[in-house]
């Protein structure tokens, strides 16, 4: 189901930066998210909304700077056209709070070709043998 907050709610909740990236579509500097180095067995859900997004093991290395997976999980994220950079980009969002995560490129590792290049703030990382965290209402 979907959650739907105001902005000024969502801020109060959230750390600025990961604010700016999820609900003001910003992005944070490439090599600056621990995320990127993050290698445990887990799952990586929306800092918004504690959705979960993608599985640890769809992770890989892109050499970008910013955390990658080759896909999310079923139904967690949505899609539009962004013209931000003048050409055409895939953005993408979570589809249970709309939270900004990232953009999808055609340039990722088989099975699928795709990278999902996410802002590290707008992630969680959750180790496997922890219990996610209910999700936010």
């Amino acid at each position: 189901m979907k959650l739907v907050k105001s902005k000024a709610e969502w801020a109060a909740l959230l750390p600025q930066p990961a604010y700016r990236v999820l609900f003001e579509e910003d992005t944070e500097r490439s090599g600056t998210s621990p995320l990127n180095n993050e290698k445990r067995d887990g799952t990586f859900i929306c800092a918004a909304c504690f959705l979960p997004l993608f599985d640890s093991k769809a992770k890989f290395e892109s050499g970008t700077g910013w955390p990658s997976f080759w896909q999310p999980l079923p139904a967690a994220v949505v899609t539009k056209t962004d013209f931000k950079l003048i050409y055409p980009r895939t953005e993408y969002h979570c589809a249970r709070c709309s939270g900004h995560q990232g953009h999808v490129f055609n340039d990722g590792p088989k099975p699928t070709g795709k990278r999902y290049c996410n802002n590290g703030v707008a992630l969680q990382f959750v180790e496997r043998a922890d219990k996610l965290p209910e999700l936010r209402t």
